[in-house]
Order: C-alpha cells, then sequence, then structure tokens
C-alpha cells in the first residue's frame, strides 16, 4: 500500500480514549491518528476529508490547550442535514477523530463512555461545525473556505475527458496527481492559514 508521499508530512493528533483503556485497547488510551486514517476510513483523499480531518485537528487543540484530548468527550454538531452536500464525509472523519456518533454509536458501559447521541445535524448555529467538550461545556465553532485553495484551471476539462474515455490510465494518473496536488496545499500550505480553516470560540 502506497500514499503520495505528502500524506506523511500532514499534521497528525494523539488522542487519549478512557474507553480504549478501559478496555486494553492502547496504554492509557492514547492513540494517534494520522491523516492516512482518514483516507482509509473515507476510501479516498479529497478537498472535503482533508478539511474535515484539519478542522477537526484545530478545533480538538482549541479545546484542550494544555493537554490530550479526550476522544469520546466531546459533542459535534453540523449546521446542515446529513443528506445535504458532503455533510456526511465531514461528520465521518469528525467521528473517527471524537468519537461523536448518532443512533448508531457505542450505548456505554454502566453510564460510561457512551459515543451515542453525541452528533447531530441540522442545529442553528453560526458556523458549519460546533466542537463542544462534555465536561466543561466549552465550545469552539470551526468552517473551512476551500474556494481560496483553487484546483488547476485544466481540471474540468480533464475531469471530462476521464470520463469519457475511462480506459485512459495517462489520463487518469494527471487528473490524480493534480487532485491530490489541491489537497496537498490545504494541508500543508495552508495548514495554519486562518482564512482557510476558521476556529472560533462559540458564542451562543
Amino acid at each position: 500500500m502506497r500514499f503520495p508521499d505528502f500524506f506523511a508530512d500532514v499534521r497528525r493528533i494523539t488522542l487519549r480514549d478512557p474507553l480504549a483503556d478501559f478496555l486494553g485497547a492502547a496504554d492509557d488510551g492514547i492513540i494517534e491518528y494520522a491523516y492516512e486514517d482518514a483516507v482509509k476510513l473515507a476510501g479516498h483523499s479529497c478537498p472535503t476529508v482533508a478539511s474535515a480531518w484539519m478542522l477537526s485537528c484545530h478545533a480538538l487543540r482549541a479545546l484542550y490547550p494544555d493537554g490530550v484530548p479526550e476522544r469520546g468527550g466531546v459533542r459535534v454538531t453540523l449546521r446542515g442535514r446529513l443528506d445535504e452536500g458532503v455533510n456526511g464525509v465531514i461528520a465521518s472523519i469528525a467521528t473517527l477523530l471524537t468519537g461523536a456518533a448518532q443512533d448508531g454509536g457505542f450505548k456505554g458501559l454502566g453510564g460510561r463512555f457512551v459515543r451515542r447521541g453525541l452528533l447531530d445535524f441540522g442545529v442553528d448555529q453560526p458556523l458549519a461545525l460546533r466542537f463542544t467538550r462534555i465536561d466543561t461545556g466549552a465550545a469552539v465553532d470551526a468552517q473551512a473556505d476551500l474556494s481560496l485553495v483553487p484546483a488547476a484551471p485544466e481540471m474540468p476539462e480533464l475531469l471530462a475527458q476521464c470520463l469519457a474515455v475511462p480506459g485512459d490510465r495517462a489520463l487518469a494518473r494527471r487528473f490524480g496527481a493534480l487532485w491530490q496536488e489541491r489537497v496537498r496545499r490545504i494541508l500543508i500550505e495552508h495548514a495554519d492559514d486562518p482564512a482557510v480553516f476558521r476556529i472560533a470560540a462559540a458564542t451562543s
């Protein structure tokens, strides 16, 4: 298995999952996540997956400025509906890092480690995502503006050619290379760009 080289340079995040600790899955519940984990979950690497990864990392670090973020200790809400746009993909990446889930999530053990009911859609809030600590109530809003990292100008025509001639491997490789170049710029060159990744303390 080989990913694009830049994946190795994308910011990682270390979390503590009390459930993993309790069940002996990881020493002290400490688990490191990498962008590759998000790609494996989604089955692909794209600007949406990249932005969801980076927003989640930024939000968790903002909520836990002095310690390791707690997986399972954060509620996630989305302004959009589940069936709207790419909200499902974004939520899946947020779930990967926070553990927050809808009704199908883990129901807990003796009232502890509950993940079910920590993810909601269609919530009235100012930005696309909100991450809220369950223990303190501290919350941050998050949203990405990927228009500031545009695709290469030839991408629309190249995509049309690839769809018209699905067996042309040279075209497909060219399209894939340009696609991942945009992802690289989002994750590497703009990782800390506040114009691309907006993180703000929630006020309402």
